[in-house]
């Protein structure tokens, strides 16, 4: 990813808040020579130097093929963007652009064939994502049978973070009138996510 150094983002606690608060992210990697996407819900833990992303797909899923550790692959995580127009600088001389927040992830995945492991990851992202339902379903609302067919459907894999990296583009190359003057018309944008800009470029 090409990034500005105004624009790069390295701190571990931040980059790791916003990849948990975005978590549904795009798998990338190259099978037979060609570029291949997955996109899917990733778990984040604190283990290693920049931690470690763990998740699953279809068996049937190219992408299970690679997870042999030998593979690199890169994480995608995207959060809130906006489009800025010139007319919100102060500056008499602008052209349009975008301001938008990204995180990669690069690592070699390692499949998860252990059916115990392998509950214990989808009781954790059920977790996740239940826990503040009024009536949070679990696996074991299900009979176990069926849970042991779903199992045998999906890999997991875990990836340690061999290199992180952040690129957090909010007019951080800009004055600091114009950019309180497109924090300003952000938050009145009827676009849905330009007010989460706005909240970004406060921080």
């Amino acid at each position: 990813m090409y990034i500005p150094p105004h624009f790069a983002e390295s701190d571990r606690e931040r980059l790791h808040a916003f990849m948990r608060a975005n978590a549904f992210g795009t798998l990338i990697s190259v099978i037979d020579g060609e570029p291949f996407v997955t996109l899917m819900p990733f778990i984040l833990v604190d283990e290693g130097e920049h931690g470690t992303l763990i998740g699953h797909i279809a068996r049937a899923n190219p992408h299970a093929t690679t997870f042999d550790g030998r593979h690199d692959s890169i994480c995608l995580f995207q959060g809130p963007h906006a489009y800025i127009s010139p007319r919100w600088y102060e500056a008499p001389i602008a052209v349009p652009t975008w301001n938008y927040t990204a995180v990669e992830a690069h690592g070699r995945p390692e499949r998860i064939e252990d059916p115990s492991r392998m509950r214990s990851i989808l009781d954790t992202l059920v977790h996740q994502y239940e826990s503040g339902m009024p009536n949070p379903w679990s696996l074991a609302d299900i009979p176990q049978n069926v849970g042991e067919k779903m199992i045998e459907a999906i890999v997991g894999f875990v990836m340690p973070i061999r290199r992180l990296e952040g690129k957090f583009k909010l007019t951080q190359n800009r004055s600091a009138a114009d950019r309180a003057g497109v924090r300003s018309a952000l938050r009145q944008s009827p676009f849905p996510g330009d007010a989460a800009v706005a909240d970004l470029m406060e921080g």
